[in-house]
This record gives structure tokens, sequence and C-alpha cells, in this order.
């Protein structure tokens, strides 16, 4: 039986959904156990290993998504990659070619062994020096803390150098299965957590209950992408240079790295801004807004997500009818969603506030309805982009770099000079965005799907 891009259905998207889902609700079980067993200062630490952890994910630089959709490619029957656009796929052409996967294999491999390596010399040198001194104002258990930082630095070499079981899985369609296991990853983390937590083992239980946990997951994903059949098959095959595959794939995969760093300035840079010139009520506020808005948009975009894999395999065979399908599918899904959620935030949000007697409140509603606003239009643009992202093209990392940079002008032009203070913050993305990128990417898709031929 040939290898194929797995078939991706409702309760692939159901089971995206529960993962979301569980992945928020896992950091608001924990938190409770935290500051329940942890002083201030550990608990600072604390945050200080959450953000060197994002920080190291960032250097991905968008390999990990160009991996896949290639990946998706290989699976859907294509011959050899193309640094610019996807290569037909006949009927009869439509088996995979093993030379050309195993090629790809080894190129991700040989480059997340260095990335991982590069990572440990980092944060072997300059970090543990950096932590050294954090230490000499902590006046809790050092030798916990320092334990904990070595485990953390092995956390983060181990995970980026299997980085690639992540693209792997999704490339094949194994939309699941991968939730599956992000899921159960999460339960083994915190019942470890929670158990090591209490047994008065400080920061070294949390970091050693994410150390197993990724672990496990990387070796249950092992499992389910490398079956018995594409062992055999990656066996008998000569893999194609891996050199080569790699140069053909990383100018695009540069150019999502490009645009992530667009997108983190667009819609990250304000609370940077804002903490220099707005109290800390106002950015209090704003910023549990902002998360609130994050979970929102992550459950809109959960459709589109779920099909990434099917979208670069329709690409490959020229279907525009299954991608006109799913392309309604997920816009409509995150409309809904902003709609829905949005009603219910406008309503009941405060309300909830007072339930769970929290000091802090959500910006006014007129305000939150023009967030709302906002968001719905940046991830429908998202969305948009990730159809043409599907045909391994990528026009917007330009336009993403220079909204970027628009918006940190537009902060420093409204909080600075204006004073407008949380309106300035809201306003400045959003206007930059609506310039071009807002209508821009949708334009482009439905001209190529609906226009007549």
């Amino acid at each position: 039986m040939a290898e194929k891009i797995e078939n991706i259905g409702k309760r692939d998207v159901a089971w995206s959904y529960a993962c979301t889902i569980f992945t928020i609700g896992a950091g608001v079980i924990l938190l409770p156990f935290i500051l329940n067993q942890m002083s201030a200062e550990t608990v600072g630490i604390w945050n200080i290993f959450q953000t060197i952890t994002a920080l190291v994910m960032l250097l991905d630089f968008g390999f990990r998504p160009s991996f896949a959709r290639n990946i998706s490619y290989i699976f859907a029957g294509v011959k050899h990659l193309q640094v610019n656009g996807v290569a037909n796929v006949a009927e009869h052409e439509a088996d995979v070619d093993y030379s050309l996967l195993r090629g790809t294999l080894l190129a991700m491999q040989k480059f997340y062994r260095w990335l991982a390596v590069a990572m440990f010399v980092v944060l072997a040198t300059g970090g543990s020096l950096y932590f050294y001194y954090i230490l000499q104002k902590y006046t809790g258990d050092r030798q916990d803390a320092m334990i904990a930082w070595v485990l953390l630095i092995a956390i983060n070499c181990y995970n980026l150098y299997t980085l690639y079981y992540d693209a792997l899985l999704l490339g094949k369609g194994y939309v699941k299965q991968n939730q599956q296991i992000t899921i159960l990853g999460q339960i083994v983390y915190l019942g470890i957590a929670i158990a090591l937590i209490y047994s008065g083992f400080g920061l070294t239980a949390i970091v050693s209950a994410q150390l197993i946990s990724t672990i496990i997951r990387r070796v249950l994903a092992y499992r389910v992408f490398f079956s018995k059949e594409l062992k055999e098959n990656l066996s008998q095959a000569q893999p194609q240079d891996a050199q080569q595959i790699f140069r053909t794939i990383a100018p695009n995969a540069v150019k999502v790295g490009m645009t992530y760093l667009g997108g983190f300035l667009v819609n990250k840079s304000a609370l940077l801004f804002g903490s220099a010139f707005l109290s800390l009520e106002q950015i209090e506020c704003y910023g549990i807004t902002l998360q609130v808005m994050d979970v929102l948009a992550r459950c809109g975009t959960v459709v589109y997500q779920t099909f990434i894999p099917k979208l670069a395999q329709f690409r490959a065979e020229k279907d525009l009818q299954q991608l006109k399908r799913y392309y309604q599918y997920a816009i409509f899904s995150n409309l809904a969603i902003y709609l829905l959620g949005g009603i219910v935030w406008i309503l009941a949000g405060d309300w909830a506030l007072t339930i769970i007697k929290s000091e802090t409140t959500f910006v006014p509603i007129a305000m939150l309805a023009t967030m709302l606003i906002i968001s719905l239009l940046e991830h429908n643009h998202s969305i948009s982009a990730g159809f043409i992202m599907a045909d391994n093209k990528i026009p917007f990392f330009i336009p993403s770099l220079v909204s970027g940079a628009a918006t940190v002008l537009l902060l420093w032009l409204f909080l600075s000079p204006l004073h407008w203070g949380l309106w300035g913050m809201i306003l400045a993305p959003g206007i930059a965005q609506l310039a071009y990128q807002n209508w821009k990417w949708p334009s482009v898709v439905i001209k190529e799907l609906y226009a007549t031929k």
C-alpha cells in the first residue's frame, strides 16, 4: 500500500480544538500549585525560564512550517522540490519518491543538529553567566536553581534537535495523532510537576516534568511517523543530496522567518512601547485583554491549522475546487468564532472577572470592540497568506516587515507626541495592517480561486 497524506476530517478538527483548550488550560491548572508552594522570587526565575524557552523556539525562524510543507509535497507525489512554486503531479506519478524523502529527512536532521549545538554553546556560556548574575540577588535554594538551569539547557537543546518530528507529523497529515500526543504530554507534565512540587523539589520539579514530557512526546511521534512499511522503503532508497535539498528549502524558510519577525513587531511591540508611556494599571488592563484575544485567535484559526497538510497536497495536484472549499471553511469558521466569542466577551467579560475577584479589568467596550475587529482582520489575512504559502510562494515577507516597522513608528507617534494612551496602542497595529496586508492577501486568494477562467 502506497504512503499518502492522511485523510483529515472533523475528528482532526475536534482534536485540534481539544488540544488548544487543554494546552491553555494546563497553564491555568498548574499556576495555583506554583504560587502556593513557591516564593515570589522563585516564580520570577520560572518566568525567566519561560522567556528563554520562547526565545529559543524563535531560532527555528520559519524552517519547521517550511519543512512540513515540503514533506506534504513529497507525500503528494512530487519528484523534486522547488525554491518557488510546486512541481506538478500527474495521477500516475503520485507515488512517494523515497529517495527525495530520505534526503529531506537528512537535511532536516543536519539543520536541527547544528542549531541545537549552537544553542548549547550560547546557553552554556552566555546564558550561564546571565543566570549566575541573576542568582546573586536570589535568596532561595541556589543549588535547586542551578540544577534546574542545567536541566533547562538539556530540554531546550533536545527539543530543538527533535523539532523536525513536528514537521514530519504535520507534513504527513497526522494531525489527530499529533494533538493526542500533545495532550498526553501535557497530562504527564502536569502530573509529574504537581507531584514533585509538593515533594519539595522547587524549580527542579517543573523542569524535570518538562524534560520527561518532551521525551515521551518525541518517542511517540517517532513511533507514529516511522511505520514498519516506511522504514523499509526508506532503507532501500538512496538519499538525494541533502545539502541541495536544504538550499532549495532555505530561501522560503528564511522569508517565513522574516514574516514572523514582522508579525512579532505588529502584535507584540505595543506592550514594549506602552510600558514606557502608560501606567502599570493601563498596561495590565491591556495585557489581560490581549491574552484573552490571543486565545480567541487560536480558536479561530484551528480549522485552517488543521488542514495545512491537505492544502499543500491540493496545491501539488492543482485542485482549485478543493482549495476553494477549504478556504471558505477556514474563513467562515474564523468569523463565527470571533462573532460568538466577541459577543459573549462584551456582554459577560467584566462580570466573569468579578466572579473570580480579579482586581484587573478588560479595556472599555469601545476599545474591546475595536480590538476584536482588528484581530479578526489580522487573522483573516493570515489565513489567506497561508493559502498562498501552500503554493510555496512567500510574497508577503517584505510587506510584513514594512508593517512591523510602520507599527513601531505609529506607536511612537500616538504615544509620545499625540498622547493617545491605550487608543494609540490599539490603533497603531490596526492602521499599519489595514493600509495593505488586511486586504491585499485575501484579494489575491479570491482572485485566484474565484476568477472566471
